[in-house]
């Protein structure tokens, strides 16, 4: 049989083939991985274990989703700590993941263990700057942090930075990033299946978070996806809405979980994208259908695919035009890893998304190729920039916001 890393090299081989057939980078690298993953996988390689350190915040953001022991899956992979400040939530995150000790300062961990990952589990995003300085300080090979990503364009400049000086390789858990089915959609954009893309559509999940809030907790997953669909934003255009009126500095409080200023309870905003798409997102606090609307839709001159955040099948396709009104019926067609209307080859695909198992054998696969992870640093920085340019062009009255922002820190912070 083949060596596992010579079946990856070879399958790399063919995945050039096809990109030298006009297969784009982005669809390249995301479907090179995915199977090279895939592959490492079937293969069984678990002659390197990685030392895995946990650093969570019960109250603060907890463990995420499941960031704390996601890593019993993964043969390679051994908890050695945890680190959380909260004395009780310590004391059940030890027993949990079967540790005989726990540390209330994670600085003190990350010294005396000396990790090869670092697992960074709050949701609360004021903490993911230190936390991800500190890991790459300690001499972390790798990072897998909950997302959203942080607070700032100036954050995310540190932590790129960082990780680019000491070659640490950096994942966020936007875990459909790495859906098997997202190349299986660009190959449809690109063989014409809803003729030319005009634009593209999402909003957040509209439920008691609409607005600001549900910008960055959850919009943060749609902006990640449309960065994958568009490349970066060129400029932006947006306003914030309280009570059917324009934000002003007296609408601005803290937000939770970290996020810092927030204010009002609908937004509007549009993106001029790389390939010259535009690409809108909306979100109202308590809209009628609350959670129904969460995702994207690809609209193009002869059909629609619609993408639902955290569903499986995660895409589904309508042809025909589509501000057209047809009396013949049209079924909704779902995408899988095999393409429109096939059924989904690989039977846990919905499972390794959700658990996050594509995410984590992307990062140490990362890690002994010495590439980027599919969802790294640079790409959880476009998303806190395209969040950060919605609020900027609010605060300068609905202004065109080019690119690169050059506001590094909230808006919010500044009206």
């Amino acid at each position: 049989m083949e060596k596992p890393r010579a079946l990856i090299s070879n399958h790399w081989k063919f995945a050039r083939i096809a990109y030298n057939r006009g297969m784009n980078r982005r669809e390249f690298l995301t479907t090179a991985t995915l199977s090279s993953i895939a592959l490492a996988t079937r293969a069984a390689e678990t002659t390197r274990q990685f030392r895995v350190a946990v650093i969570g915040h019960t109250g603060r953001g907890d463990y995420g989703h499941g960031l704390d022991a996601l890593w019993f899956a993964h043969p390679e992979t051994e908890i050695v700590a945890i680190a959380d400040a909260d004395e009780k939530g310590r004391a059940a995150a030890q027993k949990k993941l079967k540790l005989a000790t726990g540390f209330a300062d994670y600085h003190r961990m990350l010294a005396e263990t000396k990790p090869d990952i670092v697992a960074i589990c709050p949701r609360w995003i004021d903490q993911h700057r230190d936390m991800a300085m500190a890991a790459i300080e300690a001499g972390a090979r790798g990072i897998y942090m909950e997302k959203p990503f942080c607070r700032t364009p100036a954050e995310a400049d540190e932590i790129v930075a960082a990780c680019d000086k000491r070659n640490v390789k950096f994942a966020l858990a936007h875990r459909n990033r790495y859906h098997p089915a997202l190349p299986a959609v660009a190959r449809l954009l690109k063989d014409g299946a809803i003729g030319r893309l005009l634009e593209i559509r999402s909003r957040g999940k509209e439920d008691q978070r609409g607005g600001v809030e549900d910008l960055w907790v959850l919009g943060s997953h749609v902006f990640n996806l449309i960065n994958f669909f568009c490349g970066n934003p060129v400029a932006c255009s947006a306003e914030l809405l309280n009570k059917g009126r324009p934000v002003v500095h007296a609408d601005i409080v803290e937000g939770r979980e970290g996020i810092g200023p927030v204010a009002g309870d609908e937004l509007h905003a549009r993106f001029e994208m790389e390939n010259g798409v535009p690409a809108f997102f909306d979100s109202i606090r308590n809209a009628d259908t609350p959670s129904e609307n969460y995702g994207l839709q690809l609209i193009g001159s002869r059909g629609i695919i619609s993408m639902r955040i955290d569903q499986h099948p995660i895409a589904h396709l309508i042809s025909g035009a589509p501000f057209k009104p047809l009396l013949d019926p049209r079924a909704w067609q779902p995408i899988s890893s095999a393409g429109a209307g096939v059924p989904e080859p690989i039977a846990d695909a919905g499972a390794q998304v959700s658990s996050h198992g594509y995410a984590v054998r992307d990062l140490l696969a990362a890690i002994r190729e010495d590439r980027q992870p599919l969802c790294n640093a640079r790409d959880g920085r476009v998303v806190v920039e395209m969040i950060c340019a919605i609020l900027e062009s609010h605060r300068l009255g609905g202004a065109r916001i080019p690119w690169p922002l050059q506001t590094r820190r909230n808006p919010l912070a500044l009206f």
